[in-house]
């Protein structure tokens, strides 16, 4: 067990997004873990959607904190992993001047180096998008300053689980060995955890 935080991906499959954002939110505020990055998208399965968050935390709270996750009625299953477990990536865009980039860089070779690409081009600024690791985006920031960067963003991080199946095999296993009108109690829930009332 690793005694220094480190930066976990957590991963979170749901039946329905309403009001669930504000409850896993307060879970975090309460043990006053901050949100690194939180990206929401549909999965592979039909109707289930999947929070993808990252943290820097214990491995201990993390795992705690998973257990709690799971307890929302909507949350199907949740899971957490370190960087060397997943692929991820994030989207990011960059606004600069484009009588700037125009006139003192090699736009070609500028989009060669960084893997990146215009998306829009006016009069007025240009708009390029690359994707990468958190220190890939950085670096294209500092490159674009001295030109006059006017705006830049950044998503939320994707990741897969490099050692899963999918969800989707764990999802019919789960399906088969339930029966329908029964509460499946999660294997992973710790009694003695603490509760939180939302």
């Amino acid at each position: 067990m690793s005694t220094s935080k480190q930066e976990f991906t957590v991963t979170v499959y749901t039946e329905n997004q309403i009001g669930l954002l504000n409850r896993i939110a307060i879970m975090f505020s309460r043990r006053k873990i901050n949100v690194e990055s939180l990206n929401t998208s549909p999965s592979e399965v039909d109707g289930i959607h999947r929070f993808t968050i990252v943290i820097n935390e214990f491995e201990e709270v993390v795992k705690k904190l998973v257990r709690q996750i799971e307890k929302q009625v909507e949350v199907l299953r949740a899971y957490y992993n370190s960087g060397d477990e997943i692929v991820w990536q994030e989207l990011a865009m960059y606004k600069v001047p484009t009588d700037e980039v125009a006139e003192k860089v090699k736009v070609e070779r500028l989009l060669r180096e960084h893997g990146a690409r215009a998306v829009v081009i006016r009069k007025d600024y240009t708009v390029f998008e690359t994707t990468g690791h958190r220190e890939e985006t950085d670096k294209l920031i500092s490159v674009l300053e001295p030109f006059g960067l006017i705006e830049f963003v950044r998503s939320g991080r994707v990741a897969i689980i490099k050692a899963s199946a999918g969800f989707h095999e764990k999802l019919k296993e789960f399906e088969e060995t339930a029966p329908s009108e029964e509460v499946v109690e999660n294997e992973f829930l710790n009694r003695n955890d603490e509760v939180f009332t939302m």
